[in-house]
């Protein structure tokens, strides 16, 4: 998925120069997103995956990041290389991409492909190259229904236990008869979204969101790290990199963040959290051996933000900043961190993070106690 072509009509679209596009991932240069705001470009784009079946594929409008990071509204649709055509090229899958700045009618066909639902950060839907609008929709309990059976992918979820959860002080009857209308609502929605058929299929009493019908960024986000991490095990940096780099494109913020409350999501929650600072663990680790101490010292920035408490990343910070030349900007940075932990938690650095700051900083800071 890296641009092989770029023409003077894509420049002027969005800013990149032949140079500076040529060999980027697509999703870099487009940096595309639904118009209902869910990013569309990431590792298992639907684009992808109509070009790798060899189908064509379009979406009317989305938004796109120029160069100079104001979003334009843009149409997108594609020409596939046929089999035969394929044949002389490794079997490699390669379209021509049109990009229509009017975000005017595109001539493609989208297949029939699953449904598309962002957890990571604010709820979404999208099918088919469209955003759904979950936002607007009447029955507001039924996107709280399919975020509980998101939850549990793959697995049926008894229909008592999503009435004790969406309405834990109905009786049974009452319950029961929210939950039917609840779901026959969803289902409406979802097909008239382009959803497939028995996306929300029943199992006794129970209700199961089918795996084969739903892409789930969280899902693929536990996958891309997991590879990534079996990757750098193996000693190999570059893929593990790219493998890690997706998964932070997938990463908007918390797992369902619009229910902060809601505890069947919890635990989820926080065993996406942790992955999370797996993934930038292991993205820091990588920079700083290439030498790109700059990105790792916004990773493990960003990793602080997220939990200041993990002086794994506080350590690796200040030797990212000391490494670039900036041993100031590392003393600031610790003093700073330090009084935070101590004001927010009443904490003292570990002796572990003591000893590498004094190593660090050598004869600046010979007051430390």
């Amino acid at each position: 998925m890296r641009v092989i072509g770029w023409n003077p009509g894509a420049e002027q679209l969005l800013g990149y120069s032949i140079s500076e596009a040529l060999g980027q991932k697509c999703s870099k240069v487009l940096q595309a997103f639904y118009p209902t705001g869910e990013p569309l470009c990431s590792m298992l784009c639907e684009g992808r995956s109509c070009m790798t079946a060899g189908q064509k594929w379009g979406i009317t409008a989305c938004r796109i990041r120029h160069k100079t990071g104001k979003m334009i509204t843009a149409g997108i649709s594609t020409l596939v290389l046929p089999p035969e055509a394929r044949e002389q090229h490794s079997g490699d899958a390669a379209a021509v991409i049109f990009l229509r700045g009017t975000g005017g009618p595109v001539n493609a066909v989208a297949a029939t492909l699953p449904l598309r639902i962002f957890t990571l950060g604010q709820f979404g839907l999208a099918v088919g190259g469209e955003g759904l609008k979950v936002e607007s929709w009447r029955r507001k309990q039924a996107a709280v229904v399919l975020k509980c059976l998101a939850s549990q992918l793959g697995r049926p979820v008894h229909r008592e236990r999503l009435m004790e959860w969406l309405w834990p002080e109905a009786d049974a009857e009452r319950g029961w008869e929210r939950l039917k209308v609840t779901i026959s609502f969803l289902r409406a929605k979802l097909r008239a979204g382009g959803a497939m058929d028995g996306t929300v299929e029943t199992v006794g009493q129970s209700y199961l969101l089918r795996r084969d019908a739903v892409w789930i960024d969280s899902d693929v986000f536990g996958t891309l790290v997991a590879a990534g991490r079996d990757l750098l095990k193996a000693g190999d940096s570059n893929q593990a990199r790219d493998r890690f780099e997706e998964a932070q494109s997938l990463y908007r913020g918390d797992y369902l963040d619009d229910e902060p409350y809601a505890e069947w999501c919890a635990e989820e929650r926080v065993r996406l959290r942790e992955i999370y600072l797996e993934l930038l663990a292991g993205l820091a680790k990588i920079y700083a051996a290439d030498g790109l101490f700059l990105q790792a010292a916004h990773v493990c920035r960003t990793a602080l933000t997220n939990d200041p408490c993990r002086e794994s990343f506080l350590r690796a910070l200040l030797e990212n900043l000391v490494n670039l030349g900036q041993p100031g900007a590392a003393e600031a940075q610790f003093n700073a961190w330090r009084r935070s932990l101590e004001e927010a938690y009443g904490l003292q650095p570990t002796h572990d993070t003591l000893q590498v700051y004094r190593r660090l900083m050598g004869n600046r800071n010979g007051s430390l106690r």
